[in-house]
């Protein structure tokens, strides 16, 4: 075991878990995922520093780490930036869950005439949760187009964890304004805010307090990367702790600046307790897609 794996598994066990649940990783096809690194290379001029990959290596890998970690589930968060690419993209996720078995089965969608159908298709052929990215895919969330997505999501009850914050640039659909219109329709979605809603914190709070359904990712934050531009209000960190049972760990891996371990290390900083860290960690994905331990 490397001496990353090991920090990695000593954060865990310490806790007296399994494991950890991450529901914010990235696989998808190869150049997809070539042009996705390309983009964080260029994103000097975007946020005004470099961003390096953390663990830009082959799929298999990457996997291999993950497991090396302790990760006993993970995701294929996968999004498109035009239409017609998102049924390939599925097409391609529920291949990859089929040989990886420890991923949950991960679809996305965009708004475009037969979203609902290609969306119905993944839910039959087992899709546990979806992506949406309104930064990259700049579309309103509440686009007619995707009434019908939103509302087969809600009924089924699969989780779609939304980057919908304005970080780290803002987009014309981002911040908790169109998002929240479609929770005003469909309020039993079972929404992920991803980032915590960075740079919105106190927003996304907000919503989260007002839908029992909203749940919020860590991806990033508290991380000495993001809080330089970035930083969680620490005034809200008691919102935070009780919110303990709608929060769940995201990393990014393998797009991050940073070693996998410092998102663990960060959490541990908040000072919120381990009965907070086995929720966040491990407790509360279990539950939400009904994996053992939860």
């Amino acid at each position: 075991m490397t001496a990353e794996a090991e920090r990695v598994t000593a954060f865990w066990r310490g806790l007296g878990l399994p494991g950890l649940i991450d529901v914010h990783t990235h696989f998808m096809p190869e150049r997809v995922l070539a042009k996705v690194w390309a983009y964080f290379d260029s994103a000097g001029p975007l946020v005004g520093r470099t961003w390096p990959i953390a663990y830009r290596a082959a799929e298999e890998e990457r996997v291999a780490l993950l497991r090396s970690f302790g990760v006993r589930a993970f995701t294929s968060m996968l999004y498109p930036h035009k239409p017609g690419m998102a049924a390939w993209l599925n097409g391609w996720a529920a291949d990859f869950a089929a040989r990886t078995p420890d991923c949950l089965h991960t679809a996305t969608f965009f708004p475009e005439p037969g979203a609902a159908g290609y969306v119905r298709r993944a839910v039959v052929a087992g899709a546990r949760v979806f992506k949406a990215h309104l930064q990259v895919g700049a579309y309103d969330p509440a686009d007619p187009l995707l009434e019908d997505v939103w509302g087969l999501l809600a009924e089924a009850g699969i989780p779609v964890v939304c980057h919908c914050g304005s970080g780290p640039a803002p987009g014309k659909y981002t911040g908790p304004g169109p998002i929240g219109s479609v929770l005003a329709r469909h309020p039993r979605l079972r929404l992920v805010v991803a980032h915590l809603g960075m740079p919105e914190y106190t927003d996304f709070l907000d919503l989260t307090e007002r839908h029992a359904s909203v749940h919020l990712d860590t991806t990033m934050a508290f991380t000495d990367f993001a809080e330089r531009d970035a930083p969680f209000p620490r005034g809200e960190l008691p919102r935070l702790a009780d919110l303990q049972d709608r929060v769940l760990l995201g990393t990014d891996f393998p797009n991050i600046p940073h070693p996998y371990a410092e998102q663990l290390d960060a959490l541990a900083r908040l000072g919120l307790g381990d009965d907070w860290l086995r929720a966040v960690c491990h407790g509360n994905a279990a539950r939400l897609f009904g994996l053992a331990g939860g």
